[in-house]
């Protein structure tokens, strides 16, 4: 008995003094590194397209850029790979990528099966249909024996045949691994409707010849709740993710915007706004991620708010015109919403 005492407090001094090898978090690898590597869709009108210059901009575009003025004070620290729909999850798997932020839906497989973790919902989407007009087709039930172009490997396609066996309906599914092969079947009459999520669906009409000669229905057959996604076991990195997102939320709460935060800065009284902008020394909340204790005023000083970010990308200041409907503030009957900084 007294051996395996012994024994026991021996393990136990070994284990106390052992040096075992510590490994770097995701931020203390970005900041090593000095840039953010972001996970992108390949071209997607308003959400991540490539400019004459070489520039990307996009919706998602401009989270990447938010969290990399949160974590360095300069919006332009991020290098950009774009991705197709089979190559999203790899690259996050093998860490390539720090996050990925490509019009995503958060499924619960996708958490569980695959090891990632999504983070808060960044824009509210579902899955439509988009056709010609000249069809005469105004209901999703009207679809019978269509041929309905979709994409390979995602949630899309799986939705769309749940759909068509719920509602006891035959079609025929055109199916492509890259989006532009899909775009130039539809456009060639190869199928007769394009199924997917609906704001990819106003990205596609723009893009044609003659967008009034399209009809995108008002039919809506699942949730896509479209979140950035990184890798489990780094609750620091998830942290920085999701108040990033809050943070741009909030601002647009609280009437702070690009063009009037250094005023807000110096003027407001408001408690709620000191500790936003890291006016309040008392309160330095962005040392509990991480970060500068002005890392929000940062974000928003590069970036602007979350309403800012979309209309710029996708609604009333972008050619897609996009109404906020869902992915308005809570407040104005959307559902949009984030937890207070404080």
């Amino acid at each position: 008995m007294y051996r395996n005492f012994f024994i026991s407090i021996l393990c136990l001094i070994v284990l106390t003094f052992t040096n075992f090898p510590t490994y770097a978090s995701i931020l203390q690898n970005i900041k090593k590194r000095g840039f953010l590597k972001c996970g992108i869709n390949t071209g997607l009108t308003g959400f991540a397209e490539i400019k004459a210059n070489g520039d990307w901009k996009g919706f998602d575009v401009d989270f990447c850029k938010a969290l990399s003025a949160a974590i360095f004070n300069d919006s332009s620290k991020v290098q950009y790979l774009p991705l197709n729909a089979k190559e999203r999850f790899i690259s996050l798997q093998s860490k390539q990528i720090d996050i990925l932020s490509r019009n995503t839906d958060w499924t619960l497989l996708r958490e569980t099966a695959l090891g990632l973790a999504f983070r808060p919902i960044t824009y509210f989407d579902g899955q439509g249909f988009m056709m010609y007009k000249k069809s005469g087709i105004s209901s999703a039930l009207q679809l019978s024996d269509a041929s309905i172009c979709v994409q390979a490997g995602t949630t899309t396609e799986t939705t769309l045949a749940d759909y068509f066996k719920a509602h006891n309906m035959k079609y025929h599914p055109i199916v492509f691994e890259r989006v532009e092969e899909i775009d130039a079947a539809y456009r060639s009459h190869r199928c007769d409707v394009y199924t997917g999520d609906k704001s990819a669906l106003y990205a596609l009409r723009l893009s044609t010849d003659n967008p009034n000669e399209h009809v995108i229905l008002k039919d809506i057959i699942s949730k896509s709740p479209l979140a950035p996604a990184i890798l489990q076991g780094d609750s620091e990195w998830s942290n920085i993710v999701s108040w990033t997102h809050y943070a741009l939320v909030n601002a647009e709460e609280l009437g702070i915007t690009q063009s009037n935060v250094d005023q807000k800065r110096l003027t407001t009284n408001n408690p709620d706004m000191k500790r936003f902008l890291g006016i309040d020394k008392s309160a330095n909340i962005g040392e509990s991620l991480g970060l500068s204790r002005d890392w929000a005023y940062q974000t928003i000083k590069h970036m602007g708010n979350y309403g800012e970010i979309f209309d710029r990308n996708l609604g009333s200041q972008s050619a897609l015109k996009i109404p906020r409907e869902y992915n308005a503030l809570w407040s104005k009957g959307g559902l949009m919403y984030a937890p207070p900084i404080r």
